[in-house]
C-alpha cells in the first residue's frame, strides 16, 4: 500500500520577488506532487520564531527571521508519495555551494541565506509546520 505524505514548501521572499513561484511549483508538480493548499503571506515574526525555533540562539537565527519577514512568501502544502524526501531532493542542498545544478537552489539560490525555498525536513516537522502555516487545514 502506498502512503501519501504531505509536506510544507515555501518560496522565500527572494524567490517571490524574482517571480519564481510558477517555475518552482512546476518543478514540484512535474515530479507528481499535488498542491493541496497555498497562500501568499508576509509572515509575522511570531510565526517565524515558532517555525524556526530549533535554530534559536544560533548566529543566523535573527538574520533568518528578518529575511523571511522582509516580504511575501508563497507557502504551500504538497501531497504525494514520499513528499518530504522528494521536495528536499528537488530543492537541493541548503548550502548554495553544495546545491547541484538542476535543483531549485542549484539553479536559483544566490547564497545560503537567500536560498529561495524551504522544505520540511521530516514527516514530523511537516506536520508541525503545516499546523503553524495552515491552521485551518485538517490533515
Amino acid at each position: 500500500m502506498i502512503f501519501m505524505e504531505v509536506t510544507l514548501a515555501i518560496v522565500k521572499p527572494d524567490g517571490v520577488k524574482r517571480g519564481l513561484i510558477g517555475e518552482i511549483l512546476k518543478r514540484y508538480e512535474n515530479k507528481g506532487l499535488r498542491l493541496k493548499a497555498a497562500k501568499v503571506v508576509t509572515p509575522s515574526i511570531e510565526l517565524l520564531e515558532k517555525h524556526y525555533e530549533e535554530h534559536k540562539g544560533k548566529p543566523f537565527f535573527k538574520p533568518l527571521i528578518e529575511y523571511m519577514s522582509s516580504g511575501p512568501v508563497f507557502a504551500m502544502v504538497l501531497e504525494g508519495e514520499n513528499a518530504v524526501k522528494l521536495v528536499r531532493m528537488i530543492n537541493g542542498a541548503t548550502k548554495v555551494e553544495d546545491a547541484l545544478p538542476g535543483t531549485i537552489r542549484g539553479d536559483f539560490a544566490s547564497s545560503t541565506t537567500y536560498n529561495v525555498v524551504h522544505g520540511s525536513d521530516s514527516v514530523e516537522s511537516a506536520k508541525r509546520e503545516i499546523a503553524l502555516w495552515f491552521p485551518e487545514l485538517i490533515l
